[in-house]
């Protein structure tokens, strides 16, 4: 009996021996260090400032990378003191260039008169994709539907909490938003997905976007119907940003956007 115990612990000796010396080897082989191609270097910047590889779509200036959505027509929302204000009747505005995934930052302000309530206060919108809408609203004391107070994805997602400032204060969003990615015939293969940070806090968090605002996005797997809207969805996944002009007075500043 003693014999065979000690014949039982001399196995398992070896075998740990040789669990180590193989874990020894496989560490001194693996390296998993990656020597890929080196991250392209760009200068960062503020919260406002945009970074050195942005695409910048309203710097103070002009908005010549905006047209009316509608008629394609030059944009006409009034610009003063680097700031750009939609009135009723400016109409909602479209980039000429079509973007997929993206981080997008712009600067709002909702007007400091008060005169309507709910909806009716402070309304626009960013919409990725021209069918996604981040909702723009002042919600300071504000109650209104709480998938469309400032930043909801309109008629999807509240937002996780409400970080709005009072009326006439300068708000922020920064977007992450990765785009649907459609196969051959159309077909869906993966929705889209969208994080928002307002006011530097996290509101939305990678959720997944079930649809343009007024439109079912169809099943993974299923093929993409185009919206019967105005910011109609084509299915090739790169689509433009829209501003939307909601009759209410709204004004924005500092907008960019990176390409992923």
């Amino acid at each position: 009996m003693k014999f065979f115990l000690n014949q039982v612990l001399a196995s398992a000796f070896v075998t740990v021996v040789l669990a180590m010396m193989t874990a020894s080897l496989y560490a001194q082989t693996v390296d998993w260090r990656q020597r890929g191609p080196e991250p392209a270097k760009i200068e960062g910047a503020g919260m406002s400032a945009a970074p050195s590889d942005a695409i910048v779509l309203f710097g103070g200036n002009n908005l010549d990378a905006w047209v009316t959505a509608v008629s394609e027509e030059p944009a006409s929302w009034r610009i003063e003191n680097g700031v750009t204000t939609v009135t009723p009747g400016s109409r909602t505005i479209k980039t000429k260039q079509v973007f997929g995934d993206i981080q997008l930052h712009l600067e709002w302000r909702p007007t400091a008169i008060i005169e309507g309530s709910g909806q009716s206060r402070g309304n626009s919108g960013i919409f990725l994709q021209s069918i996604y809408e981040v909702q723009i609203l002042d919600s300071w004391e504000n109650p209104t539907y709480v998938n469309g107070q400032a930043g909801s994805i309109y008629l999807q997602h509240p937002p996780l909490v409400n970080a709005a400032k009072p009326p006439g204060n300068w708000q922020s969003y920064d977007i992450i938003c990765k785009a649907p990615v459609f196969g051959s015939n159309d077909v869906l293969r993966s929705p889209a997905y969208v994080t928002v940070i307002h006011n530097g806090v996290v509101v939305q968090n990678n959720v997944e976007l079930q649809g343009a605002t007024y439109t079912p996005m169809p099943e993974v797997g299923a093929r993409c119907v185009p919206s019967a809207q105005e910011r109609e969805q084509d299915c090739s996944g790169k689509m433009p940003l829209t501003l939307q002009d909601h009759g209410q007075v709204v004004s924005f500043r500092n907008i960019w956007v990176r390409e992923l």
